[in-house]
């Protein structure tokens, strides 16, 4: 009790030696909706306000963003046990309630707002220690370089967060100090005294200082003068002569050898140089390779001559340098050269239009059906003469003078479905070059071989007597091409008194089964004809048999093994795929 009168004495003293808390002016008064301003950064213990209860309530309670700072008393003493910091939070929603004895609310809550004022308690910082910049040499004093911008946590547009920059320091003081300025309140870096050249001092370094009323903080700046592009190349020569080739000169071939100079600073993209072609070469058969140590340029055959179409090239070259030139520089007639590319004339081979020719045909067309042509032209306008080579089958034949292509004897598909040939173009004249190009031709099948079986069928057996219904199964095959998605066979018996005793039927697209139809049969050899359709357009048959159908006693014999009877037939065992 003591304690607690000691300190009640102590807020009353604080409340009553900081005054301007609350909104009137006054330490205590009822419950009621009230905002406080605090400083940030005052002391622990600090009272706010002390509210005052109407009974039947007898004590407060405090909620809302209280972050563990702000607390209330029993008797209504408002206060906050730690330093306030407005950069973690600069407004405090708090409610206020008073209660009865059994802690049921009397009043409120009631809306109690704190406002964090501020001070200046951050030093301006920068973004990262270091920062780099740059200026043209030449270029004109107030150019700007860059900008560097502080921060500050302080309350903005207070005077706690205004920042003042300024240069403390620059290295080296070449051609002399003062060679850079920085705007006092925008951080922004200019040239100030004079123009700069990179080859008196490449580098400088720079300290500028940002501070608020009460800190400091600096920050390094490194400036690299950089060379502008104010000189052009200049060829060496401005004319290299005639150059005379053959059509067939290699592509990839170095055939000229260039170079111009730029005086700019070296290994730069303002003294690097590009050579292009601007007249001369609208198909662009040349290209020219730079050296980048060198500035040496090498002009090469890109794609194949051709004395045909251009029999003389009058080539001229520009040089540029990759960095653009600066205002009021511009290329002119030193940063070009030329020279005469004459062509020679080679005989060439013919040439076809394409390389491979493919054509489709029915494998039943009557022969001498044209079938394809093709065509072939003499770089020097030659007469062509055509001939087949691998046209190992005889099935075709071709036009000398037309390239057309002709059967000559009856096709199968089923021998071979691609008949390749070769043509061979060959001038007639000259020195009787010649090229080669292929003709495929796709044969399409025709129904005209009728089904059979897919393979030889002896040594079939059925026992005898027969107890029930008998079965074999049995394989066809069609050499005419495959129906998707399986062949479509259709079957019957060829004679009448086959039909009394058997029956045929189809199991799938490749298997049938031949049934009997009765047990009464007598031992003895038995052949069936049996006629198979494909349901081809036009449909086509086939008539087979199986040969040696065998109704035979087997003989059954008893031997001992082991003091267990065992069964072994009498009859040799053959493999019998088709027995059921």
């Amino acid at each position: 009790t003591m304690m607690r009168a000691q300190l009640h004495c102590l807020c009353l003293l604080t409340l009553y030696l900081t005054a301007g808390y609350g909104q009137e002016r006054k330490f205590s008064g009822p419950l009621k909706p009230m905002t406080f301003s605090i400083f940030e950064g005052q002391e622990p213990s600090q009272v706010i306000f002390q509210f005052k209860a109407s009974p039947p309530a007898v004590t407060f309670k405090l909620t809302g963003e209280t972050d563990g700072i702000f607390q209330i008393q029993p008797d209504g003493l408002l206060y906050h046990n730690k330093a306030l910091d407005r950069e973690t939070r600069a407004v405090h929603k708090l409610q206020v309630s008073t209660l009865d004895a059994y802690g049921a609310t009397v009043e409120g809550p009631v809306p109690i707002t704190i406002e964090v004022k501020d001070i200046n308690d951050n030093r301006p910082t920068f973004l990262q220690p270091n920062y780099e910049g740059s200026v043209r040499q030449n270029s004109r004093p107030g150019s700007n370089i860059g900008t560097f911008i502080g921060h500050d946590m302080d309350e903005e547009n207070t005077a706690n967060s205004v920042l003042v920059y300024k240069i403390v320091d620059q290295i080296p003081k070449l051609p002399k100090e003062g060679l850079f300025l920085v705007q006092t309140y925008s951080g922004v870096v200019q040239l100030a005294g004079q123009s700069l050249k990179k080859q008196d001092t490449p580098q400088y370094n720079l300290t500028i200082e940002v501070s608020d009323k009460d800190f400091k903080t600096l920050c390094h700046v490194e400036i690299n003068v950089i060379d502008i592009n104010d000189q052009i190349p200049i060829f060496e020569k401005s004319d290299y002569g005639n150059l005379t080739l053959a059509e067939d000169t290699a592509v990839g071939s170095t055939i000229l050898t260039i170079r111009a100079t730029d005086t700019d600073e070296p290994f730069t993209g303002s003294s690097k140089i590009l050579y292009r072609i601007i007249q001369g070469d609208s198909e662009g058969r040349l290209g020219i390779d730079t050296d980048p140590q060198t500035n040496t340029g090498y002009v090469i055959i890109k794609k194949p001559l051709d004395f045909e179409t251009v029999a003389i090239h009058n080539i001229v070259f520009q040089a540029e340098n990759p960095e653009p030139l600066v205002s009021g520089v511009h290329y002119n007639t030193s940063s070009s050269a030329k020279f005469k590319l004459i062509v020679t004339d080679v005989n060439e081979a013919p040439q076809f239009s394409q390389r491979i020719y493919q054509a489709k045909v029915r494998e039943d067309v009557a022969v001498g059906t044209k079938v394809g042509n093709v065509t072939a032209k003499d770089p020097e306008n030659l007469d062509i003469s055509y001939s087949l080579r691998d046209n190992t089958r005889g099935w075709l034949k071709i036009d000398p003078v037309t390239g057309e292509i002709f059967t000559t004897a009856p096709l199968d598909r089923e021998a071979e479905s691609l008949y390749r040939v070769q043509v061979m173009a060959t001038e007639v004249g000259g020195s009787s070059q010649s090229s080669i190009a292929s003709f495929h031709l796709t044969l399409l099948d025709v129904n005209d071989n009728p089904p059979r079986l897919a393979k030889e069928y002896t040594g079939l057996f059925l026992c005898h007597p027969l107890h029930q219904e008998g079965t074999l199964i049995f394989e066809v095959t069609d050499d005419d091409q495959r129906s998707f998605p399986s062949p479509h066979f259709s079957y019957s018996l060829v004679s009448e008194s086959s039909q009394n005793d058997w029956k045929v039927s189809r199991v799938n697209g490749t298997h049938a089964k031949l049934s009997t139809k009765h047990t009464n049969f007598e031992e003895g050899l038995y052949s069936v004809p049996i006629r198979i359709s494909d349901g081809g357009r036009p449909p086509l048959e086939g008539v087979v048999s199986l040969p040696g159908i065998i109704l035979a006693v087997v003989f059954i014999r008893i031997k001992k093994n082991e003091g267990k009877d065992t069964v072994e037939s009498a009859q040799a065992s053959e493999a019998q795929p088709l027995r059921n």
